[in-house]
């Protein structure tokens, strides 16, 4: 018998069970605008789980995009990956089973930081008193940044339609051509470079 391997793609994967984490929240808090505002400690999870993500994957991308890049904090990932990457901040991941269309990476545009980064930094820091702040929005926010700082990392295998398996929650909005087929997520829209 013979057992063939491939190499994986570990943050990816890391993503996908991030994603499948919101489907099973999703049965017991409904991702609705009312319940923006709710948090809960498995909530707050996913927040931590998918921001601490997002910084590690922001310090690849960075270092994709410049093998000398130092960038280790928000405002150094947005210097070089907003310059790199122009239009990843105008990018719509869509909850098309909820109705919803996050745009997580907004706040880059004026140079600011995402509402959802700040409130993990809170809650990371400061949880006996912003706790609250491990809202559903920001939650959501945080896993629809890591989608989109993904598909920019793994750019090469998003074209290909190697990324799988395909998140069950999460896409982008249509641009220029995209497709989710049942052997990944196949990207054929410019992310820039």
């Amino acid at each position: 018998m013979v057992i063939q391997s491939r190499a994986i793609d570990p943050h990816w994967n890391y993503f996908v069970a991030l994603d499948d984490d919101l489907v099973k929240l999703s049965r017991y808090v409904d991702l609705h605008e009312k319940n923006f505002d709710c948090y809960s400690i498995e909530i707050a999870r996913i927040l931590l789980a998918s921001a601490a993500e997002v910084d590690v994957i922001c310090k690849q991308l960075c270092k994709k995009v410049e093998p000398n890049s130092s960038a280790d904090n928000i405002n150094a990932y947005r210097s070089e990956i907003t310059v790199a990457f122009p239009n990843l901040t105008k990018l719509k991941v869509l909850v098309p089973r909820f109705g919803l269309t996050l745009r997580p990476w907004d706040e880059w545009q004026n140079q600011g930081v995402p509402l959802w980064w700040t409130a993990y930094n809170k809650v990371k820091h400061h949880r006996h008193t912003d706790y609250e702040k491990a809202s559903l929005k920001n939650s959501l926010n945080a896993v629809a940044g890591l989608f989109v700082v993904l598909l920019h990392l793994y750019k090469d295998k998003a074209v290909l339609g190697e990324l799988a398996p395909n998140p069950q929650l999460l896409t982008l909005e249509h641009v220029d051509g995209m497709s989710i087929t049942g052997a990944g997520i196949n990207v054929s829209y410019a992310l820039d470079r």
